[in-house]
């Protein structure tokens, strides 16, 4: 209460999510406590250099990086940790596969072949983190030391079938409850979730 905050992402999801686990804490985000809402990332972690004492709001692997930066930086809060106790079975999810539904249909051995292997690279990540950060520096997307300490942090997880579906409508339904256009001003139909049986 009454501090202030750098984050980016407003009027998009890292604000919904933001301003939904605040509120389920109690806290007013409009009253309590000042959001400096920022373009990038980058300039959160330029802020909290700059303001001794501050609070921001960054999603991995930025805080990462701002870790290296700023030697007395800590991680207070992790948001999964506190959507998964306060949200129930929405899912707090930041990444999805999408394919157009003549793709799936024309293409459905390649598209199974192509979940399973994606599913296996994602268990390759959080189970080898070192040799999956020297791939990630490989492909000029972060650096091996940092994507390394980023990656267990990360809540990298591989969602299929109904329990796919439970947590991502669940997530969709909080964000229209909160801005009907942050989903496109509706909901989407059942066919909107992938399942290998189709």
């Amino acid at each position: 209460k009454g501090k202030t905050v750098y984050a980016s992402g407003q009027g998009a999801v890292p604000e919904y999510v933001f301003n939904m686990l605040l509120e389920k804490a109690g806290l007013d985000p409009s009253s309590d406590l000042t959001i400096v809402w920022l373009a990038e990332h980058t300039e959160v972690v330029s802020n909290l250099a700059a303001n001794e004492g501050s609070v921001a709001l960054l999603p991995q692997p930025f805080v990462t990086v701002a870790q290296q930066q700023l030697e007395d930086l800590r991680l207070a809060i992790d948001l999964n940790t506190v959507w998964e106790s306060n949200m129930g079975d929405a899912g707090l999810i930041m990444g999805v596969l999408v394919a157009r539904n003549d793709v799936i249909e024309a293409h459905p051995d390649e598209v199974a072949d192509f979940v399973k292997r994606y599913e296996q690279s994602i268990a390759f990540v959080n189970e080898n983190p070192e040799d999956a950060s020297k791939m990630i520096e490989q492909l000029d997307i972060f650096k091996a030391a940092i994507a390394q300490k980023a990656i267990p942090y990360c809540h990298i997880h591989f969602m299929t079938g109904e329990p796919m579906k439970t947590s991502l409508s669940g997530f969709l339904d909080l964000l229209y409850d909160v801005d009907p256009k942050s989903v496109g001003g509706e909901l989407p139909p059942d066919d909107f979730y992938y399942s290998s049986n189709r």
